[in-house]
């Protein structure tokens, strides 16, 4: 049996954070077909199944999961290294975990996480993927529910609520053309309403959530978005009410080993205080301009 490179654990780990190829893919620079076939030549290797292959994607099996476990916590000592190597060459590190509309929301608004003049550097890690810290692969991290890991400590930060979202003063005519992500990527709540809702008005789907503000905006059609996204829009408006079924609580989550690192600590106290001010905007009572 052949040793496998390193180079096929980092493309299993980026698998298995996209669910599938095609996010793997994009990330490495490697095609879908190419990842594809170096998981096939991993599973050799190591002789053992690391995952069901479907339709919607790659599901680990159970020699899969912990081969994960393993190599998170491999990840997270790398980084370690990491970080304790760039102490003195560089400013510190942050490694934010966030959903693709926390994201976009933050960086309108910068300045209120991190200011031009600080010895500071940030690093966004962007998906709708579960914010990963129980190995510190990151500092700090949203999620929709209140971690499980026992070395992880949480801030409850409100709830996040979700509307229908249209062009304003778009025709009639588009009320029932609906636009989502690709079934594949549909991985959390509201981004598999569509599909369980409207399956058969959906007239664009999309492989990323934020393709789907800017086809909303240009009058495409109705899409699901957070209302934090869609309130603060002047070119958007709602198309119907709040879906109580896709509002959830939010957390801010930092590794224990990290909370009391002062520049890590400094941005998530600043985070929490910017989702605070917001508190009505992310429940959808509010529009940031009345803030």
């Amino acid at each position: 049996m052949k040793n496998a490179p390193w180079s096929h654990y980092q493309l299993f780990l980026l698998v298995v954070r996209y669910g599938g190829l095609s996010g793997a893919g994009q990330e490495s620079g490697l095609s879908p077909a190419t990842v594809g076939r170096h998981m096939l030549d991993l599973e050799q290797r190591l002789g053992r199944a690391l995952f069901n292959r479907s339709r919607r994607g790659y599901d680990l099996t159970a020699d899969g999961e912990t081969l994960h476990a393993m190599l998170k916590e491999a990840e997270g000592n790398l980084r370690r290294v990491e970080d304790w190597q760039g102490e003195k060459a560089a400013p510190t590190l942050v490694r934010l975990a966030l959903g693709t509309w926390n994201a976009f929301l933050v960086s309108r608004h910068i300045n209120e996480i991190c200011s031009a003049d600080e010895s500071l550097r940030l690093q966004f890690i962007v998906g709708e993927q579960r914010a990963s810290l129980a190995h510190r692969e990151n500092h700090i991290g949203v999620r929709a529910f209140r971690p499980e890991e026992t070395n992880l400590a949480a801030r409850r930060i409100g709830s996040v609520a979700y509307a229908p979202f249209r062009a304003r003063n778009s025709p009639v005519s588009h009320a029932e053309r609906w636009i989502a992500v690709t079934r594949e990527e549909a991985i959390s709540g509201y981004l598999l309403w569509p599909h369980r809702h409207c399956a058969d008005s959906l007239i664009i789907t999309v492989s990323r959530p934020r393709s789907m503000l800017d086809l909303v905006e240009e009058g495409a059609g109705i899409a699901i978005l957070p209302c934090f996204i869609g309130d603060t829009n002047r070119n958007l408006e709602r198309a119907g009410p709040i879906i109580e079924e896709l509002t959830h609580g939010q957390w801010l989550v930092l590794h224990n080993d990290d909370r009391h690192r002062h520049e890590i600590r400094r941005v998530a106290d600043r985070l929490t205080h910017f989702m605070k001010a917001r508190l009505s905007l992310y429940a959808g009572k509010r529009s940031e301009a009345d803030l």
